[in-house]
């Protein structure tokens, strides 16, 4: 007779639960390998009877570590867009922009009219008066040198319209109480262009000696990068002929504070003895003047002069006992009105 050992029963069962319990994990573990999609490729899929198959039941899952699995790394799904059809897909169509408004514009009444054009009062606009004027007093300066002191004036006024003008032109100086030099241009301007007028008329010469009149052709304006130019020519007696340029111009400091510099030259075409007048250039005038305006209408100034004569006008000078050159220091203000 064989004795056959004889195994306790819940040894068994022990041991019937473990078998069980790893081969289901063996067969989730085999599901979530095989439910992971694998990445696209660009060559052909293998057909699916020559895939090679793996055999799970050879695999002894005791001895994986599972805890160290990431099964969240899933690999993303690809498409290839290149081997699609795009031009057989619907995209729908388009929707198109309502033409119609939302709400309808009512219509134009003449209540909507009146509010939009008013009945004005009389004189209730005024424009501005076609004829203007102004009086400005350039400079009018006073200064005291080694020879003795002086004073000096140059001013203009105009009255008339934006075309048509009537121009008074006066400039002069005294030494000591002597009247050195006066004059006075009355001259009819015509507006040729935005910046230039052409000027015609006479001109009086008070002194020096006897008093003497011209007859005056001229332009003047604002040429290039803001230069106030003035350019007349004088015909006199006999045929004489004299000329005077003059150039200014105004470098705004600050919003008060204005330098201004000046330059004027003379010219002549014969001797004129008696008047102290020489052939060609016969004098030139520089000045540098810097002033405040405390209001627009009214500033002081100071500056510094210098004065040059050339020529027979200098031999002139010379011979009466005068200077051909002067420099002196000037104050005065400028004003209009």
């Amino acid at each position: 007779m064989i004795m056959r050992p004889h195994l306790p029963l819940g040894l068994l069962a022990a041991a019937l639960t473990l078998a069980l319990s790893a081969q289901v994990q063996a067969q989730q573990h085999d599901h979530a390998a095989h439910a992971t999609p694998a990445p696209a490729r660009q060559k052909p899929p293998v057909p699916v009877e020559e895939t090679p198959k793996t055999d799970d039941s050879k695999t002894d899952h005791s001895q994986m570590d599972h805890s160290k699995m990431d099964h969240s790394q899933r690999a993303p799904t690809q498409m290839d867009h290149s081997q699609m059809d795009h031009s057989t897909m619907d995209h729908g169509t388009a929707a198109k922009a309502p033409t119609d408004p939302r709400e309808p514009i009512p219509a134009v009444t003449d209540a909507d009219r009146a509010a939009a054009f008013p009945s004005l009062k009389p004189h209730a606009m005024e424009h501005a008066p076609a004829f203007n004027s102004l009086v400005m007093i350039n400079r009018l300066e006073g200064w005291d040198a080694d020879h003795g002191t002086g004073q000096a004036w140059e001013g203009s006024a105009w009255f008339g319209t934006d075309l048509n003008r009537l121009w008074l032109r006066s400039e002069g100086e005294r030494e000591g109480s002597r009247t050195e030099s006066s004059e006075l241009e009355v001259l009819y301007g015509r507006s040729v262009s935005p910046w230039w007028d052409v000027v015609v008329g006479v001109k009086q010469d008070f002194r020096p000696a006897d008093s003497r009149t011209w007859a005056a052709f001229g332009v003047q304006g604002l040429a290039p990068y803001k230069f106030e130019m003035s350019a007349t020519a004088y015909v006199g007696e006999s045929g004489q002929v004299m000329a005077t340029v003059e150039a200014e111009y105004e470098l705004l400091l600050t919003n008060r504070l204005i330098l201004q510099p000046l330059v004027e030259a003379s010219f002549s075409s014969k001797d004129v003895p008696e008047y102290g007048e020489g052939t060609g250039l016969n004098k030139v005038e520089a000045g540098l003047r810097l002033r405040y305006e405390i209001n627009r209408r009214f500033a002081p100034y100071v500056g510094v002069v210098h004065e040059r004569l050339f020529g027979d006008t200098a031999d002139y000078r010379r011979g009466e006992g005068g200077d051909t050159r002067d420099t002196r220091f000037v104050a005065g203000v400028r004003f209009w009105f």
